[in-house]
């Protein structure tokens, strides 16, 4: 039997505090909420999910002074960040502090933390008095469900309760921050924008190297993808290059579908031209439900023109090049 969808904030806690997963709306995409502090729930994520245990979860508080809570030696830059840009997509991996289960975060000794922007999220929270953990509500290295309906598609009678916030309003996964080294760190790119970060902190901000093992989530070279595959040009890609790889699809008896910020000229008359991304704010709000129609349509490819790389571009881009599997 599917879940039952509420805005009842009330009826949310309930169902965490009894051990359930609900389908709970962030500014950036509605995770697979459970209370951090029950193992047993947890355990319900992954599996839920088809996760594995050891790609560590993120925990979402209700706001800033929770952090101490659960993390240890916390650095005087991650409650800057945080007074700064919470609530807000932003998460800060730091060192954990003896609250945090083991199960959350795949037994490393760091936690990954955030405090969502959405008063739905945020008035579960103040009420649970402690915090969920909310990967994004779908099935493991699938495309991330940005309104209440996706989440019943992709999990069904495996979540317990969806609460119904509307579409989310970012739309692709909030930023990761490592603070555990030298220096602050980009392990992913997300709804706050690399050249945010930089103004905040006075110099630019480093990205993981993208070697060793993936020590938040969102890190997998392959992941946020649809059942079709995704064949991804280069930023700027040209109409006449776009119309190139339709055609060199259709002619091996594909069914093709293009999808860039802007419409593409010259299309082969077969292809299912999808509605432009648009500019980098609403690529990032609509991404994920162009690559959700995309199987709707039931397209073998989506030949795709990112955004440029640039503000929330980046993370955009991020997104589709791990949709892509490049």
């Amino acid at each position: 039997m599917p879940p039952q969808l509420t805005t009842d904030p009330e009826r949310a806690v309930r169902v965490l505090r009894a051990g359930g997963l609900v389908g709970m709306p962030t500014e950036t995409v509605y995770g697979l909420a459970a209370d951090a502090d029950q193992e047993a729930a947890v355990r319900r994520v992954y599996a839920a999910k088809g996760r594995p245990t050891s790609h560590p979860l993120i925990v979402h508080l209700a706001g800033p002074d929770r952090v101490d809570e659960w993390a240890a030696d916390v650095p005087d830059v991650a409650h800057r960040l945080g007074e700064a840009l919470w609530p807000g997509p932003l998460t800060l991996l730091l060192r954990r502090g003896p609250r945090v289960l083991d199960v959350v975060t795949g037994g490393r000794p760091t936690v990954a933390l955030r405090v969502p922007a959405h008063a739905l999220a945020l008035a579960v929270l103040d009420r649970l008095d402690g915090g969920f953990v909310a990967p994004s509500a779908n099935r493991f290295g699938r495309v991330s469900p940005t309104v209440a309906a996706d989440v019943i598609t992709e999990l069904g009678d495996d979540v317990d309760l969806v609460l119904d916030g509307g579409p989310c309003t970012v739309g692709v996964e909030s930023t990761i921050v490592d603070l555990t080294g030298s220096r602050p760190t980009v392990l992913r790119p997300g709804g706050v924008s690399r050249e945010r970060l930089a103004e905040l902190l006075g110099h630019e901000v480093a990205s993981w190297a993208g070697t060793g093992e993936a020590v938040a989530p969102g890190m997998l070279a392959s992941h946020y993808a649809p059942g079709c595959r995704v064949d991804l040009l280069p930023p700027g890609a040209p109409d006449d290059l776009v119309a190139a790889r339709v055609a060199h699809h259709l002619g091996a008896g594909r069914r093709v579908g293009a999808l860039a910020p802007a419409p593409c000229a010259h299309l082969p008359a077969a292809a299912v031209a999808l509605e432009p991304l648009g500019p980098p704010e609403v690529a990032a709000r609509v991404v994920f439900s162009r690559l959700r129609l995309a199987d709707d349509l039931g397209l073998d490819v989506l030949v795709v023109v990112p955004p440029e790389p640039v503000g929330i571009g980046e993370a955009v881009f991020d997104r589709l090049r791990r949709a892509a599997g490049s």
